[in-house]
Parts: C-alpha cells; structure tokens; sequence
C-alpha cells in the first residue's frame, strides 16, 4: 500500500496564507469586498508572484475553507460571509500535521457521527439548500477530483453549522484544514467518485428527513468507506501499556 503524504505541501499552506493576507489587506482597505470576483489567474498570480498552478492551490484550499465562492466558468468570489481563517486557527492546524490518519477518521466518526444526528433536529431550509447546492457541484465535478474536493469539504462545513452548536462547529472548521490535506493527497486515487457522492446524498437526504438515528448511521457509513476508499498508509502498532504493578517493580 503506498504510502501516503497526508500533508498539504507546506509551499501551498504558505500560498494559501499570502492569497489569504492579500485578501485581508484588500478588504481592510476597502478595494475588494464580500461578493467581489477575485482578479484573473494570470493577473493575481503576477501580482503574488508566484505559478498559476500554486495559485490554484492556494485558492483551493480557501475555497474548502470557505474563505472563497468557486463557481463554473466564472471564477472565485470571496465568499459573503468569509469564515474566521486567521492566526488564532494555526496552531491547532499545526499540531494535527504529525497526527495519524486513522486517528482523524476515527475522531470524525465520533464527531461528525453526532453532528449529522444534531443536524437532523435542527437543520434549516437555508442549510439543506446549501447541501443541495454543494451534491449538484460535487456531481459535476466527477470528473475534476481537486474541484470536487472542495465541494465535499464544505458539505461537511455545512452540515456542522446545521447542528447549531457553535462549540461543535467551531471544532470542524479548525478539523477542515486537515481534513482538505487528507483528501488533497488521496482524491486522486479514489476509485469512484460516484460513489462517494452517493454516500453524501444518503446524508443529505437521511438529515433532509429528520431522522436522528438515520443520520448518525449515514455519516459513519460514508467515513468508513471513505477510510477503506482512500490509499492509506497501514496503522501504526501500538505499544501495549505495562502495568503499574510491573511499573513499579520496574522502579524498586
């Protein structure tokens, strides 16, 4: 099994970090605001300084963050109501880079598992109208795994402020940095993105629903599968534990 960097390339953090300071100085100074389309590729990555291939990159990751609105054929929109993405957020991101990947699904499952079921009894028609928005990108971008990432990142983002606990959401924003590292190295290699699209629909449709259990069952269903689906690395052994009675015959 290879294996996998489940990082994002720390050259496309720091690009995602500069496009995200010229953002902030543009917006601060008042020459862009919330609605407004970003400058072509050519012109903003001559104005940045670097590729329009890392360019891509770093609008990607934003986009999956919520900082920007990517649209077909029309380009990228800083996003109306932009997520707090700054500072304050680093250092939790940093400490998750030397995580273990299968610590992270196992985490989601427990988490996102519950935030599905809450999503359930609280969901407005705002939030199921975004889901919806975000299965109709997903399934036009089949074909285009590094687009259709960004719109399964953010249905996830969605369905967390659909459980309407802020504590919780708050949580999923720092985890979807991660999580848009994990699927950035591995989309590439899933077999089907048909597939996976369904296990979002049935999502989508079981929170639609209002049913808790249905919803709960829904989300662990898709992260196991997309644990099994991705191309990991194997588990790392653990050290079994010793003792305190051998711990502290150990000591005397």
């Amino acid at each position: 099994m290879t294996n996998v960097n489940t990082r994002l390339p720390a050259a496309d953090r720091q690009i995602a970090m500069r496009v995200v300071e010229r953002i902030r100085e543009a917006l601060e100074d008042g020459t862009w605001k919330p609605g407004d389309k970003l400058p072509p590729e050519r012109e903003f990555a001559a104005t940045l300084g670097i590729s329009r291939s890392s360019l891509r990159s770093g609008l990607g990751y934003l986009a999956a963050m919520g900082l920007l609105q990517v649209r077909h054929g029309v380009g990228a929109f800083i996003s109306e109501a932009p997520t707090q993405f700054g500072a304050a957020s680093l250092p939790f991101l940093d400490a998750l880079h030397g995580y273990d990947i299968h610590q992270l699904f196992e985490a989601r499952r427990i988490l996102e598992g519950h935030i599905a079921s809450l999503a359930a009894e609280r969901t407005t028609e705002r939030h199921l109208q975004q889901m919806a928005e975000e299965l109709e990108e997903m399934e036009a971008s089949v074909d285009q795994p590094q687009e259709y990432l960004i719109h399964d990142v953010r249905f996830h983002r969605i369905v967390a402020q659909a459980a309407g606990n802020s504590i919780l959401a708050a949580i999923m924003e720092s985890l979807t940095g991660a999580l848009y590292e994990v699927r950035h190295s591995a989309t590439e290699q899933i077999a089907d993105l048909h597939v996976t699209t369904k296990f979002h629909r049935d999502i989508y449709r079981a929170i639609r629903s209002g049913n808790s259990r249905t919803s709960r069952a829904a989300m662990e269903k898709h992260l196991t599968n997309a644990e099994a689906d991705d191309d990991l690395p194997p588990k790392r052994k653990r050290q079994p534990a010793k003792s305190k009675a051998r711990t502290a015959a150990s000591r005397s």
